[in-house]
């Protein structure tokens, strides 16, 4: 089954909505954020081919699929956001694109995913026509979820980082924590593209 432009479009919107909580909310230059989408892709869509056999419903693969990405992404969020953001400016850029490069080197020499040929996923695979539709209620799920989260006490102190660190911190905003609550979610709602 090959994705239609639609699909790909639904990837990129989640991809774009995502990266704008930590470029534009917070503010900090990342460019990691195909690693994360990697890391859930990857190891959501694994789970889900090996529990096919077991698991008849497509949907219920999905779900597990998205559920164990998406803490897959959260954890790399976690451990990456924890060290790195520490970094300012060119330096985070640096080592979140680092990120990226060693997470795709991985995937792609690892045998168990797949290698050079990427993970084979035909034979769980929604029809064009369904997966438009699954792609697109996630998007509107994930933008409520987002417009939420900006419009929140968490929401205005983020955007309190990103307009200044310094007074932020004045205020008694703790900045390292909500720099990992972006990061973590960043890389929780990439899991949602596991079989788009």
């Amino acid at each position: 089954v090959t994705t239609s432009f639609f699909e790909k479009a639904a990837i990129y919107i989640i991809l774009a909505a995502s990266l704008r909580l930590v470029i534009g909310f917070l503010g900090e230059l990342s460019l990691g954020h195909a690693g994360f989408y990697c890391v859930g892709a990857y190891v959501g869509g694994k789970i889900a081919v090996l529990l096919a056999p077991t698991i008849g419903s497509k949907f219920v693969l999905l779900l597990i699929g998205i559920v164990v990405g998406g803490l897959a992404s959260a954890v790399c969020g976690f451990l990456i956001g924890l060290p790195a953001l520490k970094l300012k400016g060119d330096y985070l850029a640096i080592v979140t694109l680092a990120f990226g490069e060693i997470v795709r080197t991985i995937f792609m020499n690892s045998d168990f995913f797949g290698a050079t040929n990427g993970l084979y996923t035909d034979d769980i695979m929604f029809n064009n026509k369904t997966l438009f539709i699954i792609s697109f209620v996630i998007i509107l799920i994930m933008l409520f979820v987002i417009q939420n989260l900006i419009r929140s006490k968490h929401g205005r102190a983020i955007t309190a980082i990103r307009d200044s660190e310094i007074a932020a911190k004045a205020t008694g905003i703790n900045v390292t924590k909500y720099k990992l609550f972006v990061f973590y979610y960043l890389a929780k709602y990439h899991a949602m593209l596991i079989q788009t």
